[in-house]
């Protein structure tokens, strides 16, 4: 046994160890998120994960069909001008 968690005798010779080390960063995390700054964040980021599931899905946009840096931000910048149309559009 670790110092960093204890074992745990399962049914059938099972063994189940707890990392307590794990758990640590776990709370750590959790902390985190739960946070005024990391709520925020959250929020902020099921903002953009909409935009991209709406282009995914909606628009089918699911692998660039060019090569090249310039040229896939160009591509993007299509995709998300079109994204953007439509909004202004619906409003």
């Amino acid at each position: 046994m670790s110092d960093a968690g204890r074992m745990f005798e399962g049914r059938g010779g099972r063994s189940i160890e707890r990392n307590e080390e794990v758990l640590r960063h776990r709370r750590k995390a959790r902390e985190m998120l739960e946070s005024e700054k990391g709520v925020e964040r959250r929020k902020q980021r099921y903002e953009v994960e909409a935009v991209i599931g709406n282009i995914k899905e909606n628009k089918k946009f699911r692998r660039f069909l060019l090569r090249g840096l310039a040229k896939v931000q160009i591509e993007i910048g299509l995709i998300a001008i079109a994204h953007n149309l439509q909004r202004l559009a619906t409003v």
